[in-house]
């Protein structure tokens, strides 16, 4: 008898410890000592290297004729030298489509052809990464992006995100909105479509990401409701996940709003919260037209991008690698140039909105 009791005290243990992970971890002080604000992560996560292709080779000379000199229906890469567009298509394909190859995009007898749907979004995904790295240094700063920051070999990236269908309507199946773990919402019972909430690019939807009152009593400039705070938790929740990193990697416990004792990432996340809105908003949404349907969702939206599509877990997208450097067609100028600038500079110490 001693001997079953003995296992099944040992199988309780073993099945409430079954969600603990007991591996070593890596702590990185982060604010103030005695403040708590330290950063955790698994040891084998935090020394995870992530595959960053080389070059495809050396990177070639910037001068020379341009390629809208030498090839034709050159829209966006037309401004750089022939030799640099070549390399830069060779390593697009290595970053995108590895193993289609150049057809994924182009017509072989008619390269110049816009045939193919893929060729008209890679050319406004061109256009895309040259406005992050060009507009958006206060989040990119000088590592950049390229098509492998959130590709990784693959022709769709493995993270985005579509608009929400709307549930059932009685009571039976109804979750409203939650209790239904998802990725979008680090698989919590909090509400699921809170990317729709802020994250689709369009003024007239996205809101303030905050869960703090700014007045007493309701009002129509004070809309902020406890109900409300459940959105903003989830893609707080998401943005944690994405970037593997815990509440004060931003935020000051003694008061999440202030930002005069927040660390200087919540600046840095500030920029890339408006980043991936403009990205939805002028380059993803608009694309709905171009895509098939195998590439949309149930709603017949694009794929939109979120924290996780470049970050993947890390805080710094492949741990900091800087692959944009050895890629000069990727700095240029937009073309056309983005409809929204980005914003001059974040909230001032003591603002209290997102």
């Amino acid at each position: 008898m001693k001997r079953i009791a003995s296992l099944a005290l040992a199988a309780v243990v073993t099945m409430a410890l079954g969600a603990c992970q007991l591996s070593p971890k890596t702590a990185t002080q982060n604010g103030f000592r005695g403040t708590g604000m330290d950063h955790v992560t698994l040891t084998k996560v935090a020394m995870a290297k992530d595959e960053v292709p080389a070059p495809p080779y050396d990177p070639p000379a910037t001068d020379g004729q341009r390629a809208k000199e030498v090839y034709q229906n050159v829209q966006v890469l037309g401004d750089e030298s022939a030799d640099q567009f070549n390399y830069t298509m060779a390593a697009i394909t290595q970053w995108v489509a590895p193993q289609q190859g150049c057809n994924y995009c182009h017509n072989p007898e008619n390269m110049a052809s816009d045939e193919l749907y893929t060729k008209v979004v890679a050319r406004r995904m061109l256009q895309m990464t040259r406005n992050i790295n060009h507009n958006w240094k206060q989040h990119v700063a000088a590592t950049g992006v390229t098509c492998w920051t959130c590709h990784r070999g693959n022709p769709v990236p493995a993270n985005y995100w579509t608009m929400p269908t709307e549930g059932p309507k009685g009571i039976i199946g109804n979750r409203h909105g939650q209790n239904n773990p998802v990725p979008e919402s680090a698989f919590s019972s909090l509400p699921n479509a809170s990317l729709a909430v802020y994250f689709t690019g369009d003024p007239k939807v996205d809101q303030n990401i905050r869960v703090q009152s700014t007045g007493l009593h309701p009002s129509a400039a004070n809309k902020t409701s406890i109900m409300a705070t459940e959105d903003s938790y989830a893609v707080m929740m998401h943005a944690s996940q994405s970037l593997g990193v815990n509440c004060t990697f931003c935020h000051n416990t003694q008061s999440f709003q202030n930002w005069d004792i927040s660390t200087p990432q919540r600046a840095k996340a500030w920029y890339g919260i408006r980043m991936v809105r403009q990205t939805n908003g002028e380059y993803m949404t608009p694309l709905a037209s171009v895509f098939p349907a195998n590439r949309k969702g149930a709603l017949g939206d694009t794929f939109k991008v979120s924290c996780a599509t470049c970050h993947q877990g890390k805080n710094k997208p492949m741990g900091g690698a800087q692959m944009a450097k050895d890629y000069h067609a990727l700095w240029g100028e937009p073309s056309p140039a983005s409809l929204t600038p980005a914003p001059a500079a974040a909230p001032a110490v003591g603002a209290p909105a997102r």
